[in-house]
């Protein structure tokens, strides 16, 4: 399975930050760059976010409640679970990235692409990658500063003010402005996707060169390193089977599990950096490192799970139902984080 090509230019920027961080004037550029780019992401999300789509879906409210119970209540749950870890597995700044890793939304457009490649129900994964965003944007923050107590996570006035700015105003006013500007983002949607990339790029290079200025990455062994892995890899092993042999129980057909999985069991890299770099400060570069890691793993480990369901015998296309076209399941996710 090929490795995400976004991955390596987030570990380039990485990279970039170790050998060349921003400091001084430099720095300061770097960071006003960085909130300006946070900013306009989130324009941009409101300005994608179908209104119609949103309420069309609503009718589906059950999926979409337990999408959202899965990415709010269960995942922080299995997250402050693997408090027990520390210090054998995890030190305490890689715990609380994890348990961050826990508290941020789902994706959009990665749920989207596994849920069509597997033949699952496409417009359900659109509404509740939807939902999920729009939620974490309020409760992701509330979450952070229940949870996050004592790991570097600032909940201040000051940074519930920033959040308000950064992320929320500009979400609403993409929507505010959908009306006029829905066409013109459609229609270049490409380009703008590569603003996307290249915002979430900048905001990777200011929070690693503020860590790599401070010197937190000295508290990082290859051997940690190695620990945080196996535990991102039972923690998505165990929100996959839960979110499918969950959904089996509560009623769900075989097109509902196969959207509840995939949306459910995801964390948006999109969303979740951006928060990181307003709540943690100088401590962002580490508290995003389980969250990039996890990104990489949930797209591979999903690409094969992907691939696999849509040769289910109950995946025959009826229809009313095309079968999806074929294509690269990392390569389609991939698309965005």
């Amino acid at each position: 399975m090929p490795i995400d090509p976004y991955i390596l230019l987030l570990l380039g920027t990485v990279g970039l930050a170790a050998l060349l961080p921003a400091r001084g004037t430099g720095a300061d550029v770097a960071s006003g760059a960085s909130t300006g780019a946070i900013a306009f992401l989130f324009f941009l999300y409101g300005a994608r976010l179908s209104t119609r789509e949103a309420m069309d879906g609503v009718r589906h409210w059950r999926l979409h409640v337990t999408v959202l119970a899965c990415t709010f209540v269960v995942f922080p749950l299995l997250g402050l679970a693997s408090r027990g870890l520390v210090p054998v597995f995890l030190t305490d700044p890689l715990y609380q990235g994890l348990l961050f890793l826990t508290l941020v939304p789902s994706t959009i457009q990665s749920s989207i692409a596994f849920t069509s490649i597997a033949r699952g129900n496409v417009p359900a994964a659109i509404c509740a990658g939807s939902f999920s965003s729009l939620v974490g944007i309020v409760v992701t923050p509330l979450l952070a500063a229940a949870l996050l107590s004592g790991g570097g996570a600032g909940f201040s006035a000051d940074s519930v003010v920033k959040i308000v700015l950064q992320l929320l105003v500009p979400f609403v006013a993409g929507q505010v402005l959908r009306r006029w500007i829905g066409g013109f983002v459609a229609r270049h949607k490409k380009v703008l996707g590569l603003v996307d990339r290249g915002s979430i790029l900048l905001v990777v290079y200011t929070a690693f060169s503020e860590g790599m200025v401070q010197g937190i990455w000295h508290q990082v062994s290859p051997v940690r390193l190695a620990g945080l892995l196996a535990v991102e890899a039972v923690l998505l092993a165990v929100m996959l089977v839960l979110t499918w042999y969950g959904a089996k129980g509560l009623g769900f057909g075989r097109e509902d599990r196969i959207a509840i999985q995939f949306a459910g069991s995801k964390k948006s890299l999109a969303a979740g950096l951006p928060m990181a770099s307003v709540l943690f400060g100088a401590q962002a570069s580490l508290a995003v490192l389980p969250l990039m890691l996890f990104h990489q793993m949930q797209l591979m480990v999903c690409a094969v799970i992907a691939k696999r369901r849509s040769h289910d015998p109950e995946a025959v296309p009826s229809p009313e139902r095309p079968a999806a076209p074929e294509r690269t399941a990392v390569g389609a996710a991939s698309r965005s984080a």
